[in-house]
């Protein structure tokens, strides 16, 4: 069990789960830049969890709530958590989660809502079976079930946030193509920083410092 003091952004899990070394750039070292992607995603969390709560059919709706997990070591904010009616007295939560764009081929996304279901049943102790996305570009919500595999993937990059938090250092990794959407690639450099671009540098450095003593 971590205490208050220790815990740590619940968003860098998603973070994480993109990019390691984007993490480390934002949570590490400080690091933030803007492009139109990121600020459209800005402008519709501001739009989520910014309106006031309310009771619709039933339902209460709260925006901005804030969620923590003393067991995984985490602290945030939830877009929207639905509390729907579960019996006499009984609500049941439902969170849902506000991202621009499509869903991505990854679970970045659905790690961040998974570990949200996970803080709202150590607060609440009730079981949250399922939660939603909610993409910009289609509009739509997208069901995502809390099963065994992701609840474990959840908790692997938890301890993963928490040991790399520890080491204070921001990792080398390879380039991919979606390194090019990122906001931090002026930052990054992620051609010339990545892990494999180095070891070259450094072959090439050392095969010039031979040849050149051998002269």
């Amino acid at each position: 069990m971590y205490n208050e003091s220790e815990l740590l952004p619940l968003s860098g899990l998603q973070h994480l789960a993109f990019c390691e070394r984007q993490w480390a750039l934002i949570h590490i070292e400080q690091q933030w830049e803007e492009n139109h992607l990121t600020a459209e995603g800005r402008t519709l969390h501001q739009r989520a969890d910014h309106d006031p709560d309310e009771w619709r059919d039933g339902i209460r709706i709260c925006r901005g709530m804030r969620i923590r997990s003393l067991r995984l070591g985490l602290v945030g904010r939830a877009d929207v958590i639905e509390f729907h009616p579960a019996g006499v007295g009984a609500m049941r939560p439902f969170p849902i989660e506000y991202k621009r764009g499509r869903p991505k081929p990854d679970h970045c996304d659905e790690v961040q809502l998974c570990a949200q279901a996970l803080c709202l049943e150590e607060m609440l102790e009730v079981s949250v079976a399922s939660g939603a996305m909610f993409y910009g570009q289609p509009r739509r919500r997208s069901s995502v079930e809390f099963g065994t595999e992701l609840r474990d993937e959840t908790e692997r990059w938890a301890c993963k946030l928490h040991e790399l938090h520890a080491a204070g250092k921001t990792p080398r990794v390879p380039y991919q193509t979606k390194c090019d959407r990122c906001s931090l690639y002026s930052i990054c450099l992620p051609k010339s920083t990545a892990e494999k671009s180095v070891q070259r540098y450094l072959a090439n450095s050392l095969a010039s410092a031979l040849a050149e003593n051998a002269k």
